[in-house]
């Protein structure tokens, strides 16, 4: 596809539509909406501009669909491959001033919001109604970013992923046509399922606009716990029985013990030194969370755990969740002179110690610092590593690693990525992953978007 430059003509044409306090060329502003948290190549937009109404929206893509503009949608920038950058250049819409809470109905337990609207600003302001929306990444992500990418954290395990508290989007197609999708109710047959295709296609399908997502109750009780071990197989041995039993955790992480060293030293922890499970557990009776606090603590004791803490006290348990979400940013301070880079895959939970084994098995002995987190409950794997940026051979290494780690949860069921999203850095692996099938997302993608301007290059290797 041959895109086209943006022109003076253009410029003048969108400020008709949009406030010029509303559009930049500066340098700054195309710096900053270049690269989000990955370590993918930077690459220029040469257009900014911050909507505030969907009309707005549907004009601007529409006259760049006949242009042969691209436009990519931008969240927050907190996206790990590359997923937001415009590697065309063109036009990012950055949704930042679209962050209005539109409505709060309690008793359908539902919020109607803009895609601009940051995660922990909705929750912040749920907690009075006793209510929450559960997906949880840890960065101060936008809704409209969680929905492009599913994401999904330290909760989804019990709660699901974005795509589980999604119940209807406004979205803006390639032509500019705005359309819902999905339905204020908690289940439908009607149809075919065009919701579940919008999330998680990275603004490749369309372009979020509003969303209705589903709220939960605050649980009245809940325990934390940590249980330490002595070798990572065991830990992840121990997740395994642990959803074979039929607990349902709220939340099942597994950090290795360089992770815990690392929040110890940064975040002023004082965990034993061990690979740790961090696991709660919430219901609506102290007997019910009390009886699997206890078959949890046999479990983990069966598998030799080294020291198993229950009834971990919140301001404390908050202090391990908070340092768990930050870890990344941990990692950086840890290793001031080197640059962080993650991998993110998932296999189906019996298959998660044999991956474990074998991710502990590529970075054992190397020099480049490693460490292994993650969604254990889901299968869910992190890989990161802090590089030197100017050494090749270290790049050399970690890709190596990065490929093999991701061959292998393919070649175990399951996937190139859990929550990260595809972006630019994992497109490599959808031909192994999906086979036959990836020709049929492409016809997907050239249904909705003909002429590939939705934040092009991504997904498809």
């Amino acid at each position: 596809m041959e895109y086209k430059r943006v022109s003076e003509e253009d410029i003048r044409f969108i400020q008709k539509i949009v406030s010029e306090d509303r559009i930049s060329q500066g340098i700054s502003n195309l710096n900053l909406h270049s690269v989000d948290q990955s370590h993918h190549k930077p690459s220029l937009p040469e257009l900014v501009i911050w909507p505030i109404e969907e009309e707005e929206v549907s004009k601007i893509v529409s006259y760049a669909n006949e242009r042969l503009i691209p436009v990519t949608a931008w969240g927050a920038g907190t996206s790990l491959e590359g997923n937001s950058i415009p590697v065309y250049g063109g036009i990012v819409l950055d949704f930042s001033m679209m962050n209005k809470i539109l409505q709060i109905r309690e008793e359908d337990f539902q919020a109607d919001v803009q895609p601009g609207v940051i995660y922990q600003d909705l929750n912040h302001k749920l907690r009075h109604k006793g209510l929450f929306f559960p997906p949880d990444p840890g960065a101060r992500a936008s809704i409209g970013g969680m929905i492009g990418n599913n994401a999904s954290g330290i909760r989804s395990i019990r709660y699901g992923s974005t795509r589980e508290n999604v119940l209807r989007l406004k979205v803006v197609l390639a032509n500019g046509q705005i359309i819902e999708v999905g339905k204020n109710t908690q289940k439908s047959s009607s149809g075919y399922d065009l919701l579940r295709l919008f999330v998680g296609s990275e603004g490749t399908l369309g372009i979020v606009v509003e969303a209705t997502v589903r709220l939960r109750g605050i649980p009245e009780y809940f325990s934390a716990c940590l249980a330490s071990f002595r070798d990572i197989y065991s830990a992840s041995e121990a997740v395994f029985q642990i959803i074979k039993a039929g607990l349902e955790p709220t939340c099942l992480e597994i950090m290795d013990s360089r992770c815990v060293e690392v929040v110890n030293r940064i975040n002023g922890l004082n965990l034993r030194q061990l690979h740790t499970l961090i696991i709660e557990f919430d219901g609506s009776s102290k007997e019910a969370v009390k009886d699997s606090v206890d078959i949890c603590e046999q479990i983990c004791r069966e598998l030799k755990c080294e020291e198993f803490i229950s009834g971990v006290e919140r301001d404390e348990y908050k202090r391990i969740i908070d340092a768990r979400h930050l870890l990344g940013e941990s990692m950086r301070k840890y290793h001031p002179a080197r640059v962080h880079t993650v991998t993110d895959v998932a296999v189906p939970i019996s298959k998660f110690p044999e991956l474990i084994l074998f991710s502990e098995g590529l970075t054992k002995n190397i020099k480049v610092p490693a460490y292994i987190f993650g969604h254990a409950g889901e299968g869910n794997l992190h890989l990161a590593f802090m590089v030197k940026e100017q050494d090749a051979e270290e790049w050399k290494l970690v890709d190596e690693i990065k490929d093999r780690v991701t061959d292998m949860a393919i070649e175990l069921g399951g996937t190139c990525t859990g929550e990260h999203g595809v972006g630019i850095g994992k497109r490599k692996y959808m031909k192994k992953e999906h086979g036959n099938s990836l020709f049929w997302m492409k016809k997907i993608k050239e249904l909705f978007d003909p002429n590939g301007i939705l934040n092009p290059a991504k997904i498809f290797p």
